[in-house]
């Protein structure tokens, strides 16, 4: 689904408050970066922030769900929902924002070492 340009430029307005972020149109969907670093995505009204083992509980234990693209379970990635009221407070958002970055560096060294 497409991501309207309100909701585009209110999500990284509101994650900008945290840390330095730009938005590139993907499928659809935007992609999120900070410092070159792909941490984020939007779609249909959604955002969503990397996950790995380190920070997979935040999402889970908020009741928050795995990006599905297509909704078939069939191609899940490894992004969760972010809870939308967390969009509202920068200080919320930070820790969520800041895990986020954390698992996009280490799979971006992880790639380095491939």
């Amino acid at each position: 689904m497409a991501v309207s340009a309100d909701y585009r430029e209110y999500v990284l307005e509101q994650m900008g408050r945290v840390a330095p972020v730009s938005g590139r149109s993907m499928f659809g969907g935007v992609g999120i970066y900070s410092d070159g670093l792909f941490f984020a995505l939007m779609d249909d009204g959604a955002v969503y922030l990397k996950v790995d083992d380190t920070n997979r509980a935040m999402f889970t234990d908020a009741g928050m769900g795995q990006f599905d693209p297509f909704g078939d379970g069939q191609q899940v990635m490894k992004y969760y929902e972010l809870p939308a009221d967390l969009l509202e407070s920068p200080d919320l958002l930070r820790p969520w924002m800041d895990a986020a970055l954390d698992v996009a560096r280490r799979a971006r060294k992880g790639k380095k070492k491939k």
